[in-house]
């Protein structure tokens, strides 16, 4: 394996030491004294490496691992070469991100981009904001009139937190992010580039063409919400955009003005949702998904990547497809589709015989 030049060893912890943190039962306590140092793909793990085995699919590979430790379930536990200490969970992927973060948490989140401490003097911080102790503004970063920010929060290169905007404590605004028209709870983590609180996307037809309607909402952040990369969420018409506690958006998503999406929701890349939608708690919305203005989908809700949402979806439902339904009527049409395709294919070639 080689150095992982961008995210050195900090420490290493002992196997008995993962297995407490994890709550994984080791199952040779001779081997919980072995040093782990780094973590790898279970076909490249070597010695002081963690690595993990998720199904019995990884039969092959686990057994010829040369990892130090790996975490699986009992089952696979006889695959596990000998010299190698086994870490049993029925959760292996789980344990294995807890493991990760142990051993390199400034991966976390977005690290600084230069060495500054306090308030660089590249930096603008208008006169009338307010800054609690321990706060970076890295260089070239804006801080306008009369924002808020909270202790042990970071701004970096480039940034823009917006006149009035309120950011809470231990907070990441990674380099050219722009914050405005926003309140920001604690420990929010925005990613290169984000966007939040500009223009929503409103207008309507008038005599002379499209005439604007105003946006004077604001967005609303909750706590521990991450957001990724080039993702924008617009502030609201006349009524504000909220993002619930916990939820963790990736990259490249559109979020509309007036939408509001529950605590501990999953948002994967390329997901678009129109203004006004409302997305309940802990909703899984899958890659390039797009939901549909003014309709709700429940607590609980999963949605297949791909998936247009056109219709209000209920709580604990699987839907996928376009337009999404139920995920065993979607399945059902597809297999459909496919068997008439397939048949028209198979009668064409015989026709060309």
């Amino acid at each position: 394996m080689s150095a992982r030049t961008f995210f050195p060893q900090e420490r290493t912890i002992p196997v008995g030491e993962l297995a407490s943190m994890t709550g994984a039962e080791l199952s040779d306590p001779g081997l919980s004294e072995t040093s782990i140092r780094g973590v790898a793909p279970l076909s490249r793990a070597v010695a002081g490496e963690v690595t993990f085995a998720l199904s019995r699919r990884n039969t092959a590979e686990l057994s010829a691992t040369r990892a130090s430790a790996v975490f699986c379930s009992k089952a696979m536990a006889v695959a596990v070469p000998r010299g190698t200490a086994a870490l049993l969970t029925p959760h292996p992927h789980n344990c294995f991100a807890k493991a990760a973060l142990a051993l390199y948490p400034t991966a976390a989140q977005p690290g600084p981009m230069t060495n500054a401490t306090g308030i660089s003097e590249r930096a603008v911080v208008d006169e009338t904001a307010v800054l609690e102790a321990d706060v970076v503004v890295e260089p070239f970063a804006i801080v306008g009139a009369g924002a808020q920010i909270g202790r042990g929060s970071r701004i970096g290169p480039g940034a823009v937190v917006g006149p009035g905007v309120t950011l809470g404590r231990n907070c990441v605004v990674a380099a050219t992010a722009c914050v405005q028209y926003a309140l920001v709870g604690n420990d929010v983590v925005l990613h290169p580039g984000v966007r939040i609180g500009q223009d929503g996307f409103g207008y309507v037809p008038g005599p002379s063409g499209m005439e604007k309607i105003i946006q004077v909402g604001r967005v609303i952040i909750q706590d521990s919400v991450e957001i990724g990369a080039n993702t924008t969420i617009d502030r609201g018409a006349i009524d504000d955009t909220v993002i619930g506690e916990g939820t963790k958006i990736d990259n490249l998503v559109q979020i509309g003005h007036n939408v509001r999406v529950g605590r501990h929701c999953v948002i994967v890349s390329q997901v678009g949702i129109a203004g006004s939608a409302n997305i309940g708690n802990q909703v899984m919305i899958g890659g390039a998904a797009k939901i549909n203005g003014h309709l709700s989908v429940g607590d609980g809700a999963q949605i297949a990547a791909l998936s247009g949402v056109a219709s209000d979806v209920p709580a604990g439902a699987r839907w996928g497809g376009v337009p999404a339904r139920p995920m065993r009527a979607f399945l059902r049409d597809a297999a459909e589709i496919n068997a008439r395709a397939f048949g028209r294919d198979k009668n064409r070639d015989k026709g060309d015989e």
